[in-house]
């Protein structure tokens, strides 16, 4: 039996929450964030109003807020909502070695929340803060300072552990997935007639889509058509979707120096289409960390991060656009 008159065991409300009864445990012997009866006078039992001061627990340390700070607030019951005209001011970030054991280093706070909930597991409690960053700070930014640094965070820690951490990195990828893909929203739909698309492809052999999901995310937002083709893109595939669409740019995304294929950017960058005398190619996007010191064809542009990736593209696509009749049409655009 788990639950008694009494109210629940330590091991019940630990499945109720999520949490390890070793953390419930220890918030108790060091917070005082325990039940307020115990059965025969040794084992803890959790009445609906205790489970109610933990569930404040976990919303607090899954926001950033230290255990010990956490627990003073909890236990205080919560605090009123701040006026509708006001937003509260982010904490600032906490420093190196305090949150959850990830190599998080001096981040905003949201990052080490969401570090927090990624260990635990706490699928709910991702969700709701990716959801919540994108909504305070905005897509780039949420990228950038959140999303990014907890996902090489937890990548870290899955190498220098061995096996362990592996269900976590899955997670916590899952979930900023989901939350990019909510924050693309349906694909535009002729806000912005007549500009050739964006395509956006790993290199073959690359698996790791996320920075790309983000970009789209971005374009999404600027109202930029964008082909997303996604993990490992063979060459002769990537070959035949720059000469049937005819793109305005075409990003080539590597994560490791190993994947990194300049004669495959180049090839990209050298493809063209229409017809004699009135030719058009792409702009060629080499992007991310697998790029560094490898030789680029001339002409080809290597963004230093979303926010600038987003930039160069805009450009592009708006001179594109600003040519008009001039840009001949690709096969299957005619």
């Amino acid at each position: 039996m788990t639950e008694s008159a009494h109210g629940l065991t330590t091991g019940a409300v630990a499945r109720r929450l999520g949490v390890a009864p070793t953390t419930l445990r220890s918030w108790d012997r060091r917070y005082g964030i325990g039940p307020a009866a115990r059965e025969d006078g040794r084992h803890r039992r959790w009445t609906p109003e205790d489970v109610a001061v933990l569930r404040e627990m976990c919303r607090l340390t899954s926001s950033g807020i230290p255990p010990a700070e956490a627990a003073r607030a909890a236990l205080a019951g919560p605090a009123p909502a701040p006026p509708a005209d006001r937003e509260p001011l982010p904490r600032p970030a906490r420093p190196p070695g305090s949150g959850n054991g990830l190599p998080l280093g001096a981040v905003r706070q949201e990052c080490r929340g969401l570090g927090r909930a990624a260990v635990r597991l706490d699928a709910w409690a991702v969700d709701d803060m990716l959801a919540s960053v994108i909504a305070q700070y905005g897509l780039v930014t949420a990228w950038e300072e959140v999303m990014a640094p907890t996902l090489h965070a937890v990548g870290r820690k899955w190498e220098t552990s061995g096996d362990r951490y592996v269900e976590v990195e899955h997670l916590l990828s899952w979930h900023v997935s989901s939350a990019l893909r909510r924050a693309c929203g349906p694909p535009p739909s002729g806000s912005r007639t007549g500009v050739p698309p964006v395509l956006l492809a790993c290199v073959p052999g690359e698996q790791h889509t996320l920075a790309l999901e983000a970009l789209a995310a971005g374009l999404a937002e600027l109202g930029l058509p964008t082909l997303m083709f996604g993990p490992a893109v063979p060459p002769e595939a990537l070959d035949q979707a720059v000469r049937r669409t005819g793109p305005a740019a075409v990003v080539l995304w590597s994560q490791a120096r190993s994947t990194a294929n300049a004669p495959l950017a180049r090839h990209v960058a050298d493809t063209v289409w229409g017809v004699r005398g009135a030719r058009a190619r792409p702009a060629v996007l080499p992007a991310g960390p697998g790029w560094a010191g490898q030789p680029l064809a001339p002409g080809t542009l290597r963004p230093g991060g979303l926010r600038d990736a987003l930039a160069l593209l805009r450009g592009l696509c708006d001179t594109a656009a600003g040519a008009g009749a001039g840009r001949p049409a690709a096969p299957g655009q005619s």
